[in-house]
């Protein structure tokens, strides 16, 4: 047992890189990187008023979202729309396309989780809504069919 207990240590998501990639600030803070995990990862979302994170989906995991403050606008497959308030949480399951704004006067902060883990990184997310670019407006896109 002191061996297992030997890799645990904590992690702070200051100190770990942000993505802005897909929309926002992602930091992915718990992870087989930072923590050695090896049946998930987890990190923190903020998105200031009107920002997104482009559609997607994960073919191996779940992602849990658990709103700590704002306002989430969660878009499911282009057409169910959920709106999460601070303490609402949302599981998404394998293959589901989602996309997640902020549709507030003010920054939202949420927390995620996905389980498990792809084979290798690049299989866990795929893209199907390109990025936004920097400095070009937010387009809402994926709306109501």
């Amino acid at each position: 047992m002191p061996e297992t207990l030997d890799v645990i240590k904590t992690v702070s998501a200051a100190d770990v890189a942000v993505n802005r990639r897909r929309g926002g600030e992602i930091r992915v803070v718990l992870s087989p990187k930072t923590a050695g995990s090896t049946s998930g990862f987890m990190g923190v979302l903020d998105l200031a008023p009107g920002e997104y994170v482009s559609e997607h989906y994960h073919p191996y995991s779940e992602e849990f979202v658990l709103l700590v403050r704002g306002s989430l606008r969660v878009l499911i497959d282009g057409e169910r729309e959920l709106l999460l308030a601070p303490g609402d949480g949302v599981m998404i399951p394998k293959n589901v396309r989602h996309r997640v704004s902020n549709p507030g006067d003010e920054p939202a902060h949420a927390v995620f989780h996905l389980s498990p883990l792809a084979p290798r990184p690049e299989l866990g997310h795929v893209d199907t809504e390109a990025p936004p670019a920097e400095g070009e407006p937010h387009p809402e896109v994926g709306g109501h069919r």
